[in-house]
């Protein structure tokens, strides 16, 4: 692809959306409170002031690269579409009995995560695939024809299709795909061997019933974005940022929307490796704090360790297993409830807590003067001296000291006999050791050792608490970039056209089949190149 001279980075988050745009190499950025009940109102917003300040109409953006929490945020409040799953007879209940591993083995109550579909949107057809993907049993299209009717009744706006060794043999999933398309040709539809075609059902059906959760939301969501610039006057091509670090077409983005599970993160992980290979870092530890949530990255030798499954939506904090495996190409972070709006308050043992929960955006912390009346880590950070009141966001938000300093007296001072500078020192120190002990399980889970890496910081927050964090970890340098508060939309401008394709093969080393092994390779290669150049 040619080189663009003008482009437009767009990261919604849970409290701002960032905008960069560069000119020519010279970047220009804006930070809009995100508007949720429409995310696209606030990109327009960050386009329109960043466009402004290059001395340039929208008409003129060559390319548009996106990342967004929307897609994660549905999975974790459960706001997608009414989906449906059809299955093998005998499996309906995979997705709810989970791999039976405890992650927690002496907890007698574990509360294990309920499953995206209750049993009720569960649906089974016979026939069967073997594991060297042979039919034992065919499927019976009147059987088929069937469930669909049912489904069609029910109203089901999505259908999820996932049946047992179909990473090996597709032509059940796609037979099911023909008759949906055919009876209810507006239902969304997503197939697991396309979405994820690797064995282990459980993390396979999983994600492909994710895939189609998300699907109607997302699909209505960039629809609607693509107006809405195309309103402005702007007729470029957008991609979208994946999480396993690249970039895809947004009609890609639309068909596989599990895909941006993790794209926001993604892109702040990028921005830290292009920075490290700049200064020449081989261990580099990001940290990226933004207003919700903030994201911890181990990057080697320039390169953010990668993973095959990732985790959303956890039950238990920092414990793999308590959340829903998403089988996909993701860049390997751990990430907590932790971030500028994240909300404050003692508990019943007269400890100070922060988060997960949040004031977002709306109406965000007290400091914003938008009806916010618990304090969060900005109120803290605004008490403490850390934020100049009158150029907050680039002066585009006037926080507001009295309000930071009431909420923390009557949320946390009152109760703990602190004046508000105590209350706010406590309410720093406790979200600084969340974090530190997040990053210590991630490097001990890794075989890593932190006092080898720099820290990297960046997000809107990150750099006001990167310093002691780096003293609770023993990391002895810290780098904070310029552009660190809108880093992850920088980093969408400098990732690359990319696609991870995957497929599952197995067989015993005296039948190794190379010609098989040679196809199977041509086939990803074929799969991957398409994905770029669409």
């Amino acid at each position: 692809m040619a080189a663009t001279s003008i482009r437009l980075g767009v990261d919604i988050g849970g409290t701002f959306t960032d905008v960069v745009l560069e000119k020519d190499g010279v970047p220009f950025s804006a930070k809009v409170l995100t508007t949720y009940v429409a995310p696209e109102n606030a990109i327009i917003d960050g386009m329109h002031q960043v466009c402004a300040k290059a001395s340039i109409a929208p008409s003129e953006i060559d390319q548009i690269i996106h990342g967004t929490t929307l897609a994660t945020n549905a999975l974790i409040e459960r706001r997608g579409a009414k989906t449906a799953l059809i299955t093998t007879e005998g499996f309906r209940d995979v997705i709810e009995m989970r791999t039976e591993s405890r992650f927690e083995q002496y907890d007698l109550n574990l509360n294990l995560p309920e499953p995206l579909l209750p049993r009720q949107m569960r649906f089974t057809v016979a026939g069967r695939v073997d594991a060297n993907g042979h039919v034992l049993v065919d499927i019976d299209r009147a059987e088929v024809e069937t469930v669909v009717d049912k489904i069609a009744e029910a109203g089901f706006e999505s259908v999820a299709v996932g049946f047992i060794h179909s990473y090996l043999n597709p032509a059940h999933e796609e037979l099911v795909r023909d008759v949906l398309a055919e009876k209810l040709p507006d239902v969304a539809v997503s197939i697991s061997s396309e979405v994820s075609p690797q064995m282990r059902e459980y993390e396979r059906f999983n994600t492909v019933v994710a895939n189609a959760y998300i699907k109607p939301l997302m699909a209505s969501y960039l629809g609607r974005l693509e107006d809405r610039l195309k309103a402005e006057g702007v007729a470029c091509r957008i991609f979208l940022m994946h999480s396993g670090g690249g970039i895809i077409s947004i009609q890609n983005a639309a068909d596989f929307p599990v895909r941006l599970v993790e794209s926001g993160p993604a892109g702040g992980a990028v921005f830290a490796a292009h920075i490290a290979a700049r200064y020449g870092l081989d261990k580099v530890l990001s940290f990226d704090m933004g207003g919700t949530t903030a994201k911890i990255c181990l990057i080697k030798n320039q390169t953010p360790k990668t993973s095959r499954v990732f985790e959303v939506a956890r039950t238990y904090r920092f414990k793999k297993g308590s959340g829903m495996p998403i089988s996909i190409p993701v860049i390997d972070m751990v990430e907590i409830g932790a971030g500028g709006g994240s909300l404050a308050h003692v508990d019943a043992m007269r400890q100070i807590r922060v988060g997960p929960e949040s004031a977002g955006s709306e109406p965000g912390p007290a400091c914003y003067g938008r009806g916010g009346e618990r304090p969060g880590v900005t109120d803290a950070d605004l008490v403490l001296g850390k934020l100049d009141p009158d150029n907050f966001a680039g002066g585009s938000i006037k926080l507001h000291p009295d309000a930071s300093k009431s909420a923390l007296s009557t949320v946390v001072g009152d109760t703990l006999d602190m004046d508000a500078v105590e209350a706010a020192f406590g309410v720093a120190e406790v979200v600084d050791e969340n974090m530190a002990n997040a990053a210590r399980v991630h490097a001990v889970e890794n075989g890593e050792d932190l006092s080898e890496y720099t820290m990297i910081a960046f997000g809107g927050a990150a750099p006001l608490h990167a310093g002691r964090l780096c003293e609770k970890l023993g990391v002895d340098r810290l780098l904070v970039p310029p552009g660190a508060g809108v880093g992850s939309a920088i980093g969408f401008l400098r990732a690359p056209f990319s696609f991870e394709a995957n497929r599952s093969v197995y067989m015993k080393l005296s039948d190794f089949d190379g010609d098989r092994i040679k196809s199977l390779l041509t086939d990803l290669k074929t799969e991957a190149t398409g994905f770029v150049r669409t």
